[in-house]
């Protein structure tokens, strides 16, 4: 199982805690676990804390691990700009994907994916073709 990686599994133990978030994210079975929020972009909810504490834990051999572990991680990426807390949600964060374009350019295509994977479901407002493209001038027939 993807998340079970043995300690002695190459990349194990260098995955970073944002990124693990996102896979749980994209991945069905989890939805019971953590969740995008509905209506808005790039935020998501967990569900079940402890479960997300110990996923986390057996992804990085580290048994012992718990929520207010997991969430001193995430605090770190609020300096970061990578993520923030909802304020008056609980278990409730949002991520920053610009900035996490900008700062991992080498996943930018992996977030790409997910962006276009989270506007699913929060669609936003949708925009006519001529907002993105416009002739400088027209051809003469």
């Amino acid at each position: 199982d993807w998340a079970y990686k043995t300690e002695s599994s190459p990349g194990s133990r260098q995955i970073q805690l944002w990124h693990f978030i996102l896979e749980l994210l994209q991945k069905e079975e989890f939805r019971h676990v953590i969740a995008w929020q509905q209506g808005e972009y790039g935020e998501f909810v967990i569900k079940d804390p402890d479960e997300v504490a110990r996923l986390w834990g057996r992804r990085k051999c580290k048994p012992q691990m718990n929520y207010d572990k997991l969430s001193r991680a995430l605090r770190y990426y609020y300096n970061k700009r990578i993520l923030h807390k909802t304020k008056g949600k609980r278990f409730t964060y949002k991520f920053n994907f610009s900035k996490l374009t900008v700062v991992n350019y080498p996943l930018f295509f992996s977030i790409f994916y997910l962006f276009l994977w989270c506007r699913r479901w929060n669609p936003g407002p949708t925009y006519p073709r001529q907002a993105f493209y416009q002739p400088s001038h027209t051809p003469s027939p």
